[in-house]
């Protein structure tokens, strides 16, 4: 016997279809501005940043990975793209626990410096400026719960394991 579904209301079906249909818009626009701009994908954009942060500008893949929210072989291939262009360079781990750090190189901190205060501007147009400050206290107080709450059904090390 199929399971009975409890199916959107009309306010949650709006909700949910002006949820996918910004998130999608304000990522289609960023790409394309970083691709206008600095030559860069927003993924790739978010690697150099993650990286830029990170202690000595370098992460090992899986938990690069997971910052990104995406697969290990999703990452590895935004690395094998940002290697070919000379921003990042990967290094074998250097005792303790084996694996593949990624290091963000100093034309890879250039190319992100540069490009950095025009996505900001595209951030502010497409989404902060948008909101009242109410409105963007809830949606990082509601976003944020439905991330953990995904995070949490995933379990540890669930997220950038599979390919």
């Amino acid at each position: 016997m199929a399971e009975q579904v409890e199916w959107l209301s009309e306010d949650e079906m709006k909700a949910w279809l002006a949820f996918f249909a910004a998130a999608a818009l304000v990522d289609r626009k960023l790409d394309q501005q970083l691709k206008d701009e600095a030559g860069l994908t927003h993924v790739q954009y978010e690697v150099l940043s993650r990286l830029s942060d990170a202690p000595d500008r370098e992460l090992r893949m899986t938990e690069l990975a997971d910052t990104l929210f995406t697969t290990q072989s999703g990452t590895t291939y935004q690395i094998s793209q940002l290697e070919k262009a000379g921003y990042v360079r990967r290094r074998e781990c250097r005792g303790g626990p084996r694996g593949v750090w990624a290091v963000l190189t100093d034309a890879g901190y250039d190319v992100l410096k540069q490009a950095a205060p025009g996505h900001v501007r595209a951030v502010r147009n497409l989404l902060i400026d948008v909101l009242t400050p109410d409105e963007r206290a809830a949606v990082a107080s509601g976003l944020g719960r439905v991330r953990d709450r995904i995070l949490a059904a995933q379990g540890p090390c669930a997220g950038s394991s599979s390919g």
